[in-house]
C-alpha cells in the first residue's frame, strides 16, 4: 500500500544539555506548536573514481550532515531558551509599555509617574513623544520646553509644556509565576545547548516518525509583518550522541 503524508507535521525538542554542557536531569519535551513547515535534509559528499573513460568506475560517499528547519506559530519562551540559548531562566515578567493613550502634563510639579502594569517596577526609559509624534529630548535635570528628565520612573517636564499631551514609553519588571525572563550572557565559543528532535507526520493511518538524537541550533529568527502573525524559525544540525546514534526512523502503512 502506498503511503502519503500531508501537512506540516509536528516537531518536538527535548533539551539534553544546557549551554555549559551540564546534563538536564528531568528534561521537559517542548512542542514547536502551530507548525507551519518543517524540513529535514540529509546530505552526503559523493566522490567519483575515474579511469580513462567518461563515467566513474566507483562512487563512494564521504562526509554526511543532517540539517533541519522549523517554522511555528506559537511563541514559547521555554523553546527559545532550552533549544537555543540554554542559559538561566527566572520566573518573572519583563515587558515594555508602548503608550498609545497619552497623558496631559499637570501643573506644579509638572511630573507624570506612569502606573506600571501588574504592580510592577519601572526599569528603563524608552522615550517620550508629544501629541504630534515628535520625540522630546531627555536631559539630566531642569528641562525646558520640549524636554524631559526622568528619575526612578518619575518624568519631569517644563512648566512651559503644562497641559500638553505626551506619550511615555518604558520597560518594566513584575513578579510572575508564569512569565519567564533570561539575561543572555556572553559565554565562550563552542558552547551551546543540545536537544533531541522528534518529528511526526501522517495522513490517515499512514505516518512517518523520525528522531534525531543530538541537535544544536544555529539560528533563531523572530520575523514579524505589519498584517500577519509572528512566525519564529529554528534551524539546527544533528550529530551522533554519546552512543554513536544519529537518527531513528519508522513508517506505518
Amino acid at each position: 500500500m502506498a503511503m502519503y503524508n500531508f501537512g506540516a507535521g509536528v516537531l518536538w525538542g527535548t533539551p539534553t544539555f544546557d549551554a555549559t554542557g551540564a546534563a538536564i536531569a528531568n528534561p521537559t519535551p517542548l512542542m514547536l506548536a502551530v507548525t507551519q513547515e518543517v524540513s529535514i535534509d540529509i546530505q552526503g559528499d559523493i566522490k567519483e573514481l575515474y579511469g580513462s573513460n567518461q563515467f566513474p568506475v566507483a562512487v563512494g560517499r564521504g562526509k554526511m550532515k543532517i540539517t533541519g528547519k522549523a517554522k511555528y506559530g506559537q511563541f514559547n519562551g521555554a523553546v527559545m531558551n532550552s533549544l537555543f540559548f540554554g542559559q538561566t531562566v527566572t520566573s518573572s515578567l519583563y515587558s515594555i509599555v508602548n503608550d498609545v493613550t497619552g497623558a496631559a502634563i499637570p501643573a506644579t510639579p509638572f511630573t507624570i509617574t506612569p502606573t506600571v502594569p501588574g504592580g510592577g517596577s519601572w526599569a528603563g526609559d524608552l522615550g517620550v513623544r508629544d501629541a504630534t509624534g515628535n520625540p522630546m529630548t531627555r536631559v539630566a535635570s531642569a528641562p525646558t520646553a520640549g524636554q524631559y528628565s526622568v528619575t526612578a520612573g518619575a518624568y519631569l517636564f517644563a512648566s512651559a509644556d503644562t497641559g500638553k499631551t505626551v506619550f511615555i514609553n518604558y520597560s518594566y519588571t513584575a513578579t510572575s509565576t508564569v512569565a519567564k525572563t533570561s539575561v543572555v550572557q556572553n559565554i565562550q565559543m563552542g558552547q551551546a545547548p543540545t536537544f533531541r528532535a522528534d518529528f511526526f507526520n501522517q495522513l490517515g493511518g499512514n505516518g512517518l516518525a523520525l528522531t534525531l538524537f543530538a541537535c544544536v541550533s544555529n539560528k533563531l529568527a523572530l520575523q514579524t509583518k505589519i498584517d500577519d502573525f509572528m512566525i519564529p524559525e529554528l534551524d539546527f544540525s544533528a550529530f551522533a550522541d554519546p552512543s554513536g546514534n544519529v537518527l531513528k526512523w519508522g513508517s506505518a502503512q
